[in-house]
């Protein structure tokens, strides 16, 4: 009966998938804030903060992974303090947010769906850049981008969407 206390006390561990969805519209002569960089386009994405689509969603899959709500709950856009605001601040608040429950980031998934302009060679500053605000490694965050082969909103080059999935962990 004793056998049991001579053998290593397992570490257990508390896991948990979010997952964000976003869509903003794309007009002429607006900003393009994408991944927390400028990407240059004669197109921009509409919305209350500069409109990062792909910071949204990974806030959304944070929060939602916590169990915290959404983004809009947190961050409405009703509220003038965050009219134009950079995303990124949004996503340092909402990164502050899971870790005072405990909460850290293993790994993000993102997927950005825009006809143009092609990011492809754009993706590696956004890693950097997210992975600074997140202080998680690059190695850590995916970010995929495709078209919809000029099919819908996105197709149209009416608007841009994304998709993220997270794991995050907490001892349990």
């Amino acid at each position: 009966m004793t056998f049991w206390r001579y053998l290593p006390k397992i570490k257990t561990m508390k896991i948990r998938v979010g997952f964000g969805y976003d869509v903003h519209r794309l007009a002429e002569g607006e900003e393009f804030r994408l991944g927390g960089i400028r990407v240059s386009h004669s197109k921009g994405a509409v919305g209350h903060s500069d409109a990062d689509v792909l910071i949204h969603v990974i806030c959304d899959a944070m929060l939602g992974a916590a169990n915290m709500r959404d983004i809009g709950y947190h961050f409405s856009d009703k509220d003038p303090q965050y009219k134009g605001v950079d995303s990124k601040i949004l996503l340092e608040k909402t990164h502050d947010l899971i870790r005072s429950a405990g909460w850290k980031i293993e790994n993000i998934d993102s997927t950005v769906c825009l006809q143009q302009p092609k990011i492809k060679p754009l993706i590696p500053e956004m890693k950097t850049t997210l992975a600074g605000v997140l202080d998680i490694p690059e190695e850590d965050i995916s970010i995929k981008a495709t078209t919809t082969e000029q099919l819908g909103f996105v197709g149209r080059e009416e608007g841009v969407s994304a998709y993220a999935t997270i794991l995050i962990s907490k001892d349990a």
